[in-house]
């Protein structure tokens, strides 16, 4: 199959990853910079054009598409869509699962757990929020913030009120949630694939710290999860519409609850934590969905 990678950084440790298994399995890859793909979206011949030539002749697309180019980035991955080019995460799933209040909201709707979780616009409201969420300690998110950036842990009420306020006065959209003390700083990260959770690892922070991403100096390690946890996990995917995801959740006296879903889940700490090979994987349901393309598409035709 002929597979494009749209990432920024062909050196990225899951872009380079991705290559490898696509070219071990026989495929030809190719690693394409999203900021340089330029479109035509004329109705009788839509075209992408990359570095002066047309992209042509793909049969899927693996979107790497970092927080901060989501709508350029989206909207080359639907003009790679309206070409008839398998995508291993729609365009859709990706955007409603980039917006942090709308995906907690569809996963409330469908009964997922999650932390109890406020969102509010005026300083006036701040102490009925707190008390919304069960008091301090408490931890309030940035809605545009990722790999912890924009997490803080207020340990009391008045700490909490001045954090709210000072975002609040800033015009920042947060989030308030329920701390879950019982996690220890630690979560778990599921990485979903299709319709089953393939690898999972437990990540921890270190002393001091609440935030658990790797990123932040939090370890890694390989874990077991539960039924409920891994049924949790796909489910929560399969709500955001993402066929591959980072599903990170909390472990709590209630059971398992969810803190985001990851569309561009990050390869390098899992494969190291877990020993598997989650990028062949990701190919392996690549090709699974390209051959029912390939039937259906026999079958339509001999009808």
């Amino acid at each position: 199959m002929k597979i494009a990678i749209l990432s920024r950084n062909p050196k990225l440790y899951s872009t380079r990853r991705l290559v490898e298994a696509g070219l071990k399995r026989g495929h030809e890859v190719r690693v394409i910079d999203t900021l340089r793909c330029y479109m035509n979206m004329a109705t009788d011949n839509p075209t992408i054009h990359y570095r002066g030539e047309t992209l042509e002749g793909y049969d899927a697309v693996i979107p790497r598409i970092g927080a901060s180019v989501t709508f350029y980035g989206t909207a080359v991955l639907r003009q790679f869509e309206m070409l008839g080019v398998f995508p291993l995460n729609e365009s859709v799933a990706i955007t409603r699962s980039r917006d942090k209040l709308r995906s907690l909201q569809l996963l409330s709707r469908r009964g997922i757990g999650m932390p109890v979780t406020g969102f509010a616009n005026s300083p006036d409201d701040v102490q009925d929020l707190i008390r919304m969420v069960g008091g301090a300690p408490l931890v309030i998110k940035l809605l545009q913030g990722t790999q912890g950036i924009g997490v803080v842990l207020a340990e009391t009420k008045k700490a909490a009120e001045s954090v709210i306020e000072a975002f609040l006065g800033l015009n920042a959209d947060i989030l308030v949630q329920e701390y879950v003390k019982e996690a220890g700083g630690s979560d778990i990260r599921c990485f979903v694939v299709g319709d089953r959770v393939v690898a999972a690892m437990k990540r921890q922070a270190q002393p001091g710290e609440f935030r658990s991403n790797l990123h932040r100096g939090g370890t890694a390690s390989l874990v077991k999860i539960t039924p409920k946890e891994r049924q949790t996990a796909v489910k929560a995917a399969k709500v955001m519409g993402l066929n591959v995801a980072g599903v990170d959740l909390l472990r709590s006296s209630s059971g398992p609850k969810i803190m985001e879903v990851n569309s561009s889940p990050g390869l390098e700490g899992i494969e190291s934590a877990t020993g598997k090979d989650v990028a062949g994987l990701i190919y392996a349901f690549i090709e699974k969905q390209i051959e029912e393309r390939k039937a259906t598409t026999r079958t339509k035709g001999k009808g």
